[in-house]
């Protein structure tokens, strides 16, 4: 007999991490409604996970970046500094810092653990909508309403690459897994995949009919989930032909973003349709979705041990699913 992914939403963190199942597939799924973690006074646009999965940070336009406890569910730091909306939060891979990105044309490095900005680099009069840690924790890529995509050395602060390619605004960027490409979605309705190395563009993509608001890796390296503007199906990407190879229906507005599970067989996606909805990568079923949500989802993410599924939207919130 068939087994199906379970899914449960539980009303505190503390129980998180306690008694946790095995997927399987076919089976009924239940989920109730988690109560909202709430904190920040405008929406939220990006969330991310500490390596250990212990810790949530979020990124608002309330201008503030916040830190989350998974286990007593409360803020335990607010990190102020930037004067515009923060778009973009990552933890680094060993989750001693986090990098931010703001229109208020910056990008900071904070210390995770005393919530002190460490660095602050200039990306020179342009809103920064995406950051990302390369594996390695030593640099950092950044998208930008300005058409260059640029790599940072995150010890000396200084830009050391610049990737030129797109016609217009960098919405989102994603480092491999194995640290040796780059993918991009643009304002130029495009996604491009770039050589580290030789900050070559490799591939372009396309088939969108307007930006493309975000793209992420597949823990294998093999394909890139995208969504864009006026786009209700995430798209599957094969990284080596270029070429789009499942999309995924069920949303009835944009999807804002969407990224795969830990092990590669689940893909998590946010839409404008107010809810978060679970699929099957290989397949590209939907097999859960999960409401709850005031305003439009923008940013969702797996936890790094694959144990739970986090949203933020725009109605100030953000919640927290845990897969039984």
């Amino acid at each position: 007999m068939g087994k199906k992914l379970k899914f449960l939403v539980i009303p505190i963190f503390a129980t998180l991490f306690a008694n946790l199942g095995t997927i399987y597939a076919q089976e009924q799924t239940t989920f109730k409604c988690l109560q909202s973690l709430k904190g920040h006074s405008d929406g939220v646009y990006s969330v991310a996970c500490s390596p250990d999965g212990k810790y949530i940070v979020s990124g608002s336009d309330d201008e503030t970046i916040k830190i989350w406890d998974t286990n007593s569910d409360m803020c335990i730091k607010n990190l102020k500094g930037h004067s515009f909306y923060v778009h973009s939060v990552a933890y680094s891979p060993d989750g001693s810092k986090i990098v931010s990105g703001s229109w208020d044309d910056s990008i900071k490095i904070w210390d995770a653990n005393s919530g002190e900005c460490i660095k602050t680099l200039d990306v020179n009069m342009e809103n920064v909508h995406s950051v990302a840690w390369s594996p390695d924790g030593k640099y950092i890529v950044s998208g930008s309403s300005g058409n260059i995509i640029k790599i940072w050395d995150a010890n000396s602060g200084k830009c050391i690459k610049n990737m030129k390619g797109h016609s217009a605004g960098v919405y989102s960027v994603a480092w491999s897994p194995d640290g040796k490409s780059i993918v991009s979605g643009s304002e130029d309705n495009t996604i491009k995949i770039w050589d580290v190395n030789s900050v070559k563009c490799i591939k372009t993509l396309e088939g969108y009919p307007a930006k493309v608001y975000s793209v992420a890796w597949s823990p294998d390296g093999k394909y890139i989930i995208s969504c864009s503007e006026k786009s209700f199906s995430p798209k599957i990407w094969d990284v080596n032909s270029g070429e789009c190879i499942k999309t995924l229906k069920g949303h009835i507005d944009w999807a804002y973003s969407a990224v795969y599970s830990p092990d590669g067989k689940y893909i998590v996606s946010g839409s404008r349709d107010r809810t978060v909805k679970i699929w099957d990568a290989n397949s590209g079923e939907c097999i859960q979705t999960l409401k709850g949500f005031s305003e439009s989802v923008k940013t969702v993410v797996w936890s790094p041990d694959g144990k739970y599924v986090v949203g933020g939207s725009l109605g100030y919130s953000i919640k927290i699913w845990e897969i039984k």
